[in-house]
């Protein structure tokens, strides 16, 4: 295949988690009667840029489309790192109600609603028409669109310029990351700022998060490869952030190449160097990837074998998209975990691609009472723990599998 950053010959595969479903490609009951579509599941990188990333066996409007079912507001802790960017955001670059604040990928207005709250003109821009009009609902400006070079030009014209734009745990959702980059160029103001969160390669391989892998990400993303991105495209990274949220995420502030008023932090070259001296840029550094994810795969099967042996009952909490990675890698279906539960409306009542188990309220936790429940997004484990911890009352255990098996509420 080709790098879809700099365009070199890239055939060296570093993981292999075999054909499944797109992970967001929730079942309806009538959906269970068709045959679902497949593809590789495989991981490849490029020695050229360092840019880890799948082919696009799907394209993007495949996968985000009018069924998308990930609504952000729905994770408390989600809802808190978005306030908790906006007041850093407003103070740091002394935005006011004469500025415009855009966001791509806006979801459901779960970050925009906080420069709202401040009297801050903002935008959205999402493609997937449901949670674009939950934001609409909120008051929310948004526009229902993929953002392009194209489209950032007919923005500017509409809307002009913005101060800042936002961009969480996007970046890795697009095919041509050329043209998606080229687009905040065209957005930005002359001495305007944009942040891309994503979560960090380096984190991925160290924390063994190999279930963040599916093919709505089309890239692993290092600062490195998107200081090169950037570069290309004619912006710069002027300051990095090392953030918690995902399992370990980077935050990069960006701005116009030629741009006087943000100088280059030295968070950038530290973070270079720390990638380089990890090893980042080197085929060894994910030498063990594939024999983790193996061993993690071995592991949970041997423990619901057991479960079922005992004839004790196994559920799971949270309808990722990394749960399904998870249980279609691992070959997991209704015969060994029973259902899983999740607090999105959108999602109650569907099927996990792939594994098919039923997707039901969290109230199914009280009524049926399992004896194990794993945690699915466990970079949101302790937010569930909490509010479910009375699942203790009749002895249920919460364990995780990322990045091994632990059961968490153990005395």
């Amino acid at each position: 295949m080709k790098c879809r950053l700099c365009a070199a010959d890239t055939n060296d595969v570093v993981l292999d988690l075999l054909h499944q479903p797109p992970s967001n490609a929730y079942l309806s009951s009538t959906d269970l009667e068709n045959i679902e579509q497949y593809a590789p599941l495989k991981v490849y990188r490029c020695s050229k840029c360092e840019l880890l990333q799948l082919p696009a066996h799907f394209a993007a409007d495949r996968l985000f489309n009018e069924d998308y079912a990930y609504f952000s507001s729905t994770s408390t802790s989600w809802l808190h790192h978005a306030k908790s960017y906006a007041d850093a955001m407003i103070t740091r670059f002394k935005l006011t109600s004469k500025s415009k604040v855009y966001e791509v990928a806006s979801n459901d207005g779960y970050l925009l609603q906080y420069f709202k709250e401040k009297s801050i003109p903002c935008l959205g821009i999402e493609p997937t028409r449901k949670t674009a009009e939950a934001a609409i609902a909120k008051g929310i400006p948004t526009k229902i669109a993929f953002l392009t070079t194209q489209y950032a030009t007919e923005l500017v014209a509409e809307h002009g310029k913005a101060d800042l734009i936002a961009a969480n745990n996007v970046l890795a959702h697009v095919p041509d990351i050329n043209d998606f980059v080229g687009g905040f160029k065209i957005l930005m103001a002359t001495d305007g700022v944009a942040t891309f969160e994503f979560p960090h390669v380096l984190k991925l391989v160290q924390g063994n998060q190999f279930d963040t892998i599916y093919h709505e990400h089309f890239s692993y993303l290092c600062l490195t490869s998107v200081k090169r991105l950037l570069e290309q495209n004619g912006l710069r990274a002027f300051d990095v952030d090392e953030i918690k949220t995902h399992g370990g995420s980077l935050r990069v502030y960006v701005c116009h190449t030629e741009s006087a008023k943000h100088t280059t932090t030295m968070n950038v070259s530290d973070l270079l160097k720390a990638e380089q001296n990890a090893g980042i840029h080197t085929r060894e550094f994910y030498a063990d990837l594939a024999k983790n994810a193996m061993s993690v795969k071995l592991d949970l099967i041997s423990f619901l074998v057991e479960q079922k042996r005992l004839n004790r009952r196994v559920a799971a909490f949270g309808a990722a998209a990394k749960g399904n990675t998870l249980f279609n890698f691992c070959g997991i279906s209704g015969d060994l975990v029973e259902f899983v539960c999740d607090s999105a409306l959108a999602k109650q009542g569907k099927f996990m691609p792939g594994s098919h188990l039923p997707i039901l309220p969290p109230e199914a936790l009280y009524s049926r009472r399992p004896d194990f429940i794993i945690i699915l997004p466990w970079n949101i484990a302790s937010e569930i723990e909490k509010a479910h911890a009375s699942v203790a009352t009749w002895g249920a255990k919460f364990l995780t599998v990322i990045p091994v098996l632990k059961v968490l509420n153990t005395k």
